[in-house]
């Protein structure tokens, strides 16, 4: 397993590999890696002869304020948990942008982004308005670089998956996008790099999340079709534990558009805030 760092090196190591016939999976990742990235790194391995993993913490994606600076690094561990996973290369870049945050410096430095207009607007869309733009860009930046056949990406970012699948398709990039299940810790609670910023308090108490989730399920499972019952009470759920919600929203998987009705596969979709940690977590609904 290798460590790239410069683009050039990265790009020329890929386009090596192909003209050998192999074929190369990219699971890009912001570090600080868990199971579920871990996860996305087993199905990338069994698609393809080599895997890349990316390791960046895309300065694009973050608006002032949000929490770049204590975002979780520790890339030593990243490293040693991917040993063992027959990772190929660990693309950690460090001139991915003109200049290294795309948010100063704007005359001079990067000034092109992606837009995905419907996709992006609902769900954290609506509280991140430039989160997708930054996610998009990066990722078109990774795949122009790494030219893989394959990306994986995991499900517990819902909207995240559906953007960057459309981007792909949109813009006629040669790769196949994989969307991976959302893996949970034991207790249920959906696997996340910033879970580790919860105080044990709220750790607990933000399992009212998973628990609004899995009861919206039983609901439907029981005849229950009107999205504004299970918004309604995952919403108490989540409040009276302590926790303030973003959005509690059922859509379709497809557009990503509001759903009244469950009448055919959907998605809730809830973001909430425990402390000064931001959660997201979902489920699939259908009706079937």
């Amino acid at each position: 397993m290798a460590i790239v760092r410069e683009k050039g090196a990265m790009r020329q190591w890929s386009r090596s590999q192909r003209q050998c016939g192999q074929r190369i999976a990219l699971v890009p990742t912001m570090g600080f890696l868990h199971q579920g990235h871990l996860s996305l790194v087993a199905e990338a391995r069994l698609r393809a002869d080599k895997v890349v993993v990316s390791i960046y913490v895309n300065p694009g994606q973050f608006a002032p304020g949000e929490d770049l600076d204590v975002y979780p690094r520790d890339f030593d561990s990243d490293v040693e948990k991917l040993k063992p996973l027959g990772v190929d290369i660990i693309f950690n870049p460090h001139d991915l942008y003109v200049r290294e945050s795309p948010e100063k410096n704007r005359e001079s430095g990067h000034e092109t982004w992606i837009r995905v207009e419907n996709l992006e607007r609902p769900l954290c869309g609506g509280s991140r308005p430039l989160f997708f733009r930054g996610v998009a860009t990066v990722v078109s930046k990774l795949l122009n670089i790494v030219e893989p056949d394959v990306v994986v990406f995991g499900k517990k970012d819902y909207q995240q998956w559906r953007v960057l699948a459309r981007m792909v398709r949109d813009l006629d990039f040669g790769v196949e996008v994989i969307g991976c299940p959302l893996v949970r810790e034991a207790d249920g609670l959906a696997m996340s790099s910033r879970n580790v910023r919860l105080t044990a308090t709220e750790r607990k108490n933000a399992l009212a999340i998973f628990h609004s989730l899995k009861r919206a399920e039983e609901l439907v499972r029981s005849g229950e079709t009107d999205s504004s019952v299970l918004i309604e009470q995952a919403v108490t759920a989540i409040s009276n534990a302590g926790g303030k919600v973003d959005y509690a929203s059922i859509v379709d998987q497809e557009t990503l558009k509001s759903v009244d009705k469950i009448t055919k596969p959907s998605v809730f979709a809830i973001t909430a805030w425990f402390g000064s940690v931001r959660l997201l977590d979902n489920v699939e609904l259908s009706n079937n």
